[in-house]
């Protein structure tokens, strides 16, 4: 058998974001569009807020009147009107009056300040309009005022093009009078399980059959990248079935995963039927576990054939396809954050690909960060990454069975943290 050329991460990734562009735009609604990124600059229509108004309940008030307010010789004013939230005064409030105000209401021609209701003393009808308070600081003009456009103005961007929307900006937008935004499109992936010994969760396997958990966790995870997955139909190891189950996907779909039949097996058919059917870019990856990793173009839409172990299923998808798919829906950083941790015990390098230790990192009393790897690093696990957090990293170059020691600093990549985090 020839040797197999295995190519490195990077160049891997490289390959499937040079290949895969970036999807057609659709309008949405607000809340659908959370988390996912603008498509153009959104703008307002209004100045935001449309008027000054008041920070807080309080008193509106010309504040050259409070200039000799004091403890011992306060400033009585009275209170000529009240002006809630949604209302407004319609006249100018003259010097020597003022108007109880509430949090959100418009300030009154005349007025520049407001008082906030808690240090000012009533005096006549609990402050309330034809009482009397009095006042025993000074105030200065744009106490406690909002101010028109203070957020945004008319036509000034809220949220750019490439931005990705946030709860927040939802309310930015509903306040610029868009209740409908233009984002990239979520990609449709269709995910298709590979083996004639899988059977279906419900199914009780008979001896030599295993239940097939890859397409749910291949699919959650498409989830988890923003895509809309797609699960089809076990297909068993059978060419002919194979290719005309991705030739029925690519139709539909906007990427296609497969898991199992990736290797150069008897019975591993994903990346005969790739170069058959269209164009194969790659097989094999410096990585482990995943070191089996088919991906091409068959009539234009990229197929990814990932291996049948769930753990290189995992990994494969976490440091491949997952980023592709991200960048077919406008995303600008592919990175997970990394950070540097010591291990927690030794770990031996079986081969002298690039090791991804499935792991948990922890802070330490001290305030250090320790990982700790899984204890099972078998690539036939889903549990360690279910109960783990991170990819702890042994990179490539380090010989073969060479041991790694407890406390040497490593590399680890966030699995619970999205790309473009600040850690």
């Amino acid at each position: 058998m020839a040797k197999q050329e295995l190519i490195p991460v990077e160049q891997a990734r490289a390959l499937l974001l040079d290949t895969v562009n970036t999807l057609e735009t659709e309008k949405v609604p607000l809340i659908e569009a959370l988390g996912r990124i603008s498509a153009k600059n959104q703008t307002s229509d209004i100045d935001i807020s449309p008027f000054d108004h008041s920070a807080m309940d309080g008193f509106a008030v010309v504040a050259s009147d409070l200039a000799n307010a004091t403890p011992e010789t306060p400033i009585e004013l009275p209170v000529i009107d009240e002006i809630p939230a949604g209302a407004y005064y319609d006249k100018v409030l003259q010097p020597g009056t003022c108007v109880r105000i509430m949090t959100g209401a418009p300030i009154p021609d005349g007025a520049n300040a407001v008082v906030k209701y808690e240090i000012v003393t009533n005096l006549e009808n609990d402050g309330r309009a034809s009482g009397r308070v009095a006042f025993s600081t000074p105030a200065s003009a744009g106490d406690n005022i909002r101010q028109k456009g203070e957020e945004i103005a008319a036509g000034e961007v809220a949220i750019k093009a490439g931005e990705p929307l946030s709860p927040a900006g939802a309310g930015l937008l509903a306040s610029c009078g868009l209740s409908q935004v233009e984002v990239y499109r979520r990609p449709r992936v269709a995910v298709i399980p590979i083996g004639s010994e899988l059977v279906e969760p419900d199914a009780l396997p008979l001896p030599g059959q295993i239940r097939d958990g890859n397409s749910y966790a291949i699919g959650a995870s498409v989830v988890r990248a923003g895509g809309i997955p797609h699960l089809h139909s076990i297909v068993p190891d059978d060419k002919d079935m194979l290719a005309a189950a991705v030739l029925e996907a690519v139709e539909e779909s906007d990427f296609v995963v497969t898991s199992g039949g990736a290797s150069n097996g008897d019975f591993d058919y994903i990346q005969q039927v790739v170069k058959e059917q269209g164009e194969l870019f790659m097989d094999f990856v410096n990585m482990r576990p995943g070191k089996a990793q088919t991906f091409g173009l068959v009539k234009n839409t990229p197929v990814f054939g990932l291996s049948g172990n769930p753990a290189a299923a995992y990994c494969g998808f976490e440091m491949l396809v997952r980023p592709a798919l991200r960048k077919m829906q406008g995303y600008a950083t592919f990175d997970r954050p990394r950070v540097w941790a010591r291990l927690s015990r030794d770990m031996k390098k079986k081969d002298s690909r690039r090791i991804y230790l499935r792991s948990t990192l922890e802070r330490l009393d001290d305030g250090s960060l320790q990982v700790r790897p899984a204890k099972s690093q078998s690539s036939g696990l889903f549990s360690p990454f279910q109960s783990g957090n991170c990819l702890a990293i042994l990179p490539e170059g380090v010989p073969a069975s060479k041991k790694v020691e407890a406390g040497t600093l490593v590399e680890c990549l966030l699995l619970d943290v999205d790309e473009g985090v600040v850690i």
